[in-house]
């Protein structure tokens, strides 16, 4: 009859906007096949907040740079059609047309992005290279993909987004789900208010 003490939440912890430019930064500074690769994969996921199971199934029709768009296939075969930037753009054009056809070596594959040996990206080659890009960025602490997830998340709300059209992007069955960032982004004004006021 005695009722279970509350449990903490455990906020994500997105990246700031800068240490996220860094990251990325750290993409273009090669124009190897995988490098190419790297930096669309990564920039595709700071675009549309994807996650990695959502990425590493991307087919090569998925992606329409015309319109801008990219189609994922979410939790329970949920489809959504995903705006990207323009930078976002840039990086898949330029991994198809110079990183991709390399990267399989006259292979043949459905999937949009390829290993080194021509198959498909899992989830744990994913979580190597956003560890490896985070290091070479001086990323101290655990950066994963979901890590860039809620980054995606916080900075659009944190840029004014609307909690329904942020539930929309995210692919969240519930808004309850995607009301985990609406706190993240209000404790970080708040820690802003309180390092920036003469009085806080």
């Amino acid at each position: 009859a005695v009722d279970s003490p509350p449990v903490d939440k455990h906020l994500p912890r997105p990246l700031s906007p800068e240490e996220m430019t860094r990251l990325l930064a750290e993409t273009a500074k090669s124009n190897t096949p995988k490098a190419l690769r790297d930096w669309a994969l990564l920039e595709l996921m700071y675009a549309t907040g994807m996650r990695a199971s959502e990425v590493t199934g991307l087919d090569m029709d998925a992606v329409d740079l015309g319109a801008g768009t990219v189609r994922c296939l979410g939790k329970g075969n949920k489809e959504r059609i995903l705006p990207l930037y323009e930078r976002a753009r840039e990086a898949l054009s330029a991994y198809l047309e110079n990183g991709r056809a390399r990267l399989l070596q006259g292979r043949e594959a459905t999937a949009l992005f390829v290993n080194h040996r021509g198959r498909p990206l899992t989830r744990q080659g994913l979580w190597l290279i956003v560890k490896k890009y985070a290091a070479a960025a001086g990323i101290e602490r655990e950066v994963t993909p979901h890590t860039f997830r809620h980054s995606f998340a916080t900075h659009m709300l944190d840029g004014g987004a609307g909690l329904r059209e942020l539930q929309q992007l995210l692919g969240h069955a519930s808004i309850s789900s995607t009301q985990v960032y609406t706190e993240i982004s209000t404790r970080r004004k708040r820690e802003a208010y309180d390092k920036a006021h003469p009085r806080a």
